[in-house]
């Protein structure tokens, strides 16, 4: 793929490192440029890094309308000797060619999303926030831009990618455990329908369940599925516990939950990595209740790209009720699998073979 460099000019770009004044928040920046490539008569064409800033879209426009949308999100991290290195981007490119065709859209090659991304970091390198714990997450999206009222799939499609240079998603980080609302009110995906899909009606759909989470001090949802028997993912987030005799369990991946890469990465790792065997498995949840109530399961929390790990410290009931999670804390187990997967992605541990993606100097 050859991409066109249409770029700010120079007096306008960045010319030194950002180094952001205070706490840095999570999403609300952008870099100076953006990837962009339409879609039409059946193929991708006119690859190019163009300045951030609005695009045009007719009022009719299919993603408007019907949400024919999806996503991703990733990030690069710097490293020790100053270069700039993505992690897994490939994996985030192969989920968002599993989401396509769930949404009856065109998929794109994994090697050109991953130059895609790699060329837009080169170009913004010097927007890398120099801060402790921060990175800058990438996303890639795709719309439909058809400018069609008729209830099909479109015709034409837009393909960006930009970054925003980010501290860590909760306020706190790591430090602090959160609480999910366990309810049996809001369901996020039913079986047949879009829930292993990264599109953004899902997330439109579970807001309304986080903000009763959020009254109720609670972060996310920790959805069940629709029988109300099986616990699935949080609202931005897949679940998993450690039991007494530690084992990590994740939920088995159905199609009513979103596969996380990092779910995925603590998958392969293993257990001689973490120090703990981590394995899927369905969980119902009376019996999870019951692992918590008696001390069996002794660390709960979640994976995702924005958080990484994110201890969760009690679940909390629509009667007010709540649970704890052992004492209440970070455990052992759950702290290790964020040292270890932090540590590779900020190279200060060695990552498996084709896990980070070093940013070439091109620009």
């Amino acid at each position: 793929m050859k991409i066109r460099y249409d770029l700010k000019p120079a007096a306008q770009r960045r010319t030194a490192p950002f180094t952001p004044q205070g706490p840095l928040s999570f999403g609300q920046l952008r870099t100076d440029h953006m990837f962009l490539m339409d879609y039409a008569d059946g193929g991708w064409r006119d690859p190019r890094i163009v300045p951030y800033g609005p695009f045009s879209l007719d009022p009719g426009a299919v993603v408007l309308h019907y949400s024919q949308e999806i996503f991703e999100g990733a990030k690069a991290f710097k490293h020790a000797d100053g270069e700039i290195q993505a992690f897994r981007i490939d994996k985030n490119a192969e989920r968002l060619n599993r989401s396509a065709p769930g949404v009856c859209m065109p998929t794109i090659p994994v090697e050109d999303q991953v130059q895609a991304i790699l060329a837009l970091l080169d170009v913004d390198r010097l927007w890398f926030p120099e801060q402790d714990g921060a990175s800058l997450y990438i996303r890639p999206f795709m719309i439909g831009t058809q400018d069609s009222l008729g209830v099909k799939p479109s015709t034409r499609y837009l393909f960006c990618v930009f970054l925003s240079p980010s501290g860590p998603y909760y306020p706190k980080g790591f430090t602090e455990p959160i609480k999910l609302l366990i309810s049996r009110r809001f369901h996020r995906a039913a079986p047949g329908g879009t829930g292993a899909i990264k599109t953004g009606g899902n997330y439109a759909a579970s807001l309304r369940a986080g903000v009763a989470a959020h009254e109720l001090g609670a972060s996310q949802v920790l959805f069940l599925d629709t029988t109300d028997t099986w616990i699935e993912e949080a609202g931005a987030m897949n679940h998993f516990h450690v039991t007494r005799g530690g084992r990590l369990v994740i939920p088995t991946f159905t199609d009513t939950i979103l596969r996380s890469v990092t779910s995925e990465s603590v998958l392969a790792l293993g257990a001689a990595a973490l120090g703990v065997e981590a394995v899927q498995e369905r969980i119902p949840l009376a019996a999870f209740l019951e692992g918590l109530k008696s001390g069996e399961i002794a660390e709960a929390g979640g994976f995702g790209t924005a958080a990484v790990v994110s201890p969760v410290g009690a679940y909390v009931f629509e009667d007010k009720s709540e649970v704890k999670v052992g004492a209440g804390g970070i455990g052992p187990h759950t702290r290790q699998v964020y040292d270890v997967v932090t540590g590779i992605q900020r190279g200060t541990r060695p990552a498996p073979a084709g896990w980070m993606f070093k940013v070439p100097r091109i620009a």
